[in-house]
């Protein structure tokens, strides 16, 4: 026998003598407020015949020791009575939880699609199984999510090492390789090392991101981009890409490094993904108790029901979205998972023209006790 199933024995048994208990003290009670004052109660007999003018005078009731005699007999059969009825109605209550127990121990053990499915009647063991469903539910998303990650991350890393290699055993076995080969391709190698440095990088931040936020400090968003675009405004003028600011304070808490990853990748995703001529508007303002940043670029018209896709990783819509090698399909995965770990809102749009709007929503004021 498993000590879980000892322990859960255990709990009936402590149950059942606990309403065993209740059951025979309420019976020990109806004995002593109600069955002992009746010895004191003598029956009325009619004296002669049935006459409603009849002397009536009184007679002998139930002695003394015949009730407690009784009494006593009542009080023993009592005993297996109320145990009997404590060990049903524990019984009776804990079955939801031996529910909860045996399903929770095959989801344990691999099986995440089960539920408990305990439906009525509501009460507190059945809402603990609903909200048990909800957490099964999200960690099977969870896992399935991870699965998938890895599958692609494995995939993404795969070609960069794969062409890596190619290209030193080419130039190894190539026996005319001058210096001038080799110079190129060591220049070659160095550029897909590097690819493979942001890759891991923006996977590195991605798992961060998803993790959690660990320091609130307090913040203004539209410092946070003018540091971002600092760093940009440069590549977006060589793609003749123009940029609009409209920034003005939007106060928040949070981690900086992760929302200035956020609005990095925000920023990046709008000038890799545009056109020659095309343009970004970068907006930070505060509305009610919400302060928003929202990046609106031009580009290539994308339908509505693939929007929801580039939040994933490594979820492109067609080839022409990576048109630069630093595009690993991670940059807007990123921005939902910050999103998500300040408990912030995002909304995506495509524009008819062309392009995307993205907003994300935090909520406005300094450093208070966040969730």
């Amino acid at each position: 026998m498993t000590p879980r199933k000892l322990a859960r024995r255990s709990l009936q048994t402590r149950l059942a003598l606990a309403y065993a208990a209740g059951i025979y003290t309420a019976g020990v009670l109806v004995l002593v407020f109600v069955a002992v004052p009746l010895a004191s109660i003598h029956a009325a007999v009619p004296e002669g015949g049935p006459s409603s003018s009849a002397i009536t005078e009184p007679g002998p009731g139930i002695s003394l020791p015949q009730l407690l005699t009784g009494s006593a007999v009542a009080l023993v059969l009592l005993i297996p009575v109320a145990l009997a009825l404590g060990w049903f109605v524990a019984g009776r209550f804990l079955r939801p939880l031996r529910a909860i127990t045996a399903t929770a121990q095959i989801i344990s053990a691999g099986n995440l699609h089960r539920r408990l499915d305990l439906g009525e009647p509501t009460d507190e063991l059945t809402e603990l199984g609903h909200t048990l469903d909800d957490l099964f539910a999200r960690l099977q998303a969870s896992f399935d999510a991870q699965r998938h990650f890895v599958a692609n991350a494995s995939h993404e890393l795969r070609t960069p090492l794969a062409g890596l290699r190619t290209l030193l055993e080419v130039a190894l076995a190539d026996p005319d390789a001058d210096t001038d080969t080799l110079r190129s391709v060591c220049e070659e190698a160095l550029a897909l090392g590097g690819y493979q440095e942001r890759l891991v990088q923006a996977l590195l931040t991605l798992a961060t991101s998803e993790r959690g936020v660990t320091r609130w400090d307090t913040l203004d968003l539209a410092h946070v981009v003018e540091g971002v675009l600092a760093f940009r405004r440069d590549e977006a003028t060589q793609k003749g890409i123009g940029v609009a600011e409209h920034l003005t304070p939007a106060v928040t808490a949070g981690d900086p490094r992760l929302i200035e990853s956020l609005a990095a990748n925000l920023i990046d995703n709008a000038i890799r993904h545009n056109h020659a001529d095309g343009h970004i508007e970068i907006t930070t303002q505060t509305s009610g108790t919400q302060v928003a940043l929202t990046v609106t670029n031009s580009g290539p018209v994308i339908p509505d029901n693939q929007i929801q896709r580039l939040f994933h990783p490594f979820q492109k819509l067609a080839p022409d979205r990576h048109g630069s090698p630093d595009g690993y399909g991670l940059g807007l995965a990123i921005v939902n998972a910050v999103t998500h770990a300040h408990h912030a809102t995002l909304t995506a749009s495509a524009r008819p023209e062309g392009g995307l709007s993205i907003t994300v929503r935090f909520a406005q004021g300094p450093h208070r006790n966040r969730p």
